[in-house]
């Protein structure tokens, strides 16, 4: 990594772009005024404790990257310090893509995205599977989630950032929608109740 955090992202090939379509100037300031974070702070913290799902890419030694949708109960991505991230990772459809990846090339980047209030955040870092540690499992698991874990994936953080909410869809968990909309149906039938009980006084 270079002097600022972003520049993980930003490499000298990515910065040369920037220079050449006029963007470059904006990120430098940006980056000696407000660079992007290489710790976990409480913010950061607080958000995971409500997401219940996030996209986890990682490549081949050869760079072929790979994105794969990891889903939980809220909060099952948790830090477990100020630089590290950990999730149990659950049995699924036995392709094991993920950690073959990992086992031959550590780069790994986790993106959140919360659609309810039009947020996303990028974490970059290197990442590592355990397997057959049963309290390390265990710490991580809710044991109320359907689900079976088969090992923990430990997320080393190198930098994130929160990105602008434009171009995000607004979009509600189901959970949200059935509970708002179960007010306005209990609502909509007491009003049908007085009016019947108006019609028959009036018959």
């Amino acid at each position: 990594m270079g002097d600022f955090a972003s520049d993980i992202a930003f490499t000298l090939s990515v910065k040369a772009e920037q220079q050449r379509r006029g963007s470059r100037a904006g990120y430098q300031k940006m980056a000696e005024k407000r660079d992007w974070n290489r710790k976990i702070t409480d913010d950061l913290r607080q958000f995971l404790e409500t997401c219940n799902s996030f996209y986890f890419a990682t490549a081949t030694v050869d760079g072929q990257p790979y994105i794969q949708h990891r889903g939980g109960p809220p909060g099952f991505l948790k830090a477990v310090d100020d630089e590290t991230l950990a999730f149990a990772d659950f049995s699924g459809n036995r392709q094991y893509i993920t950690v073959g990846n990992l086992a031959e090339n550590d780069k790994a980047h986790i993106f959140l995205m919360d659609y309810a209030n039009k947020k996303r955040v990028k974490i970059w870092g290197r990442a590592k599977f355990v397997e057959d540690d049963e309290v390390l499992i265990a710490r991580l698991f809710d044991l109320n989630y359907k689900a079976r874990p088969e090992r923990v994936i430990l997320f080393t953080v190198s930098a994130w950032d929160v990105n602008c909410p434009q171009h995000i869809p607004q979009k509600f968990e189901l959970a949200t929608v059935e509970e708002a909309t179960a007010k306005l149906t209990a609502r909509i039938a007491e009003l049908e109740a007085e009016v019947a009980e108006l019609k028959e006084r009036k018959a």
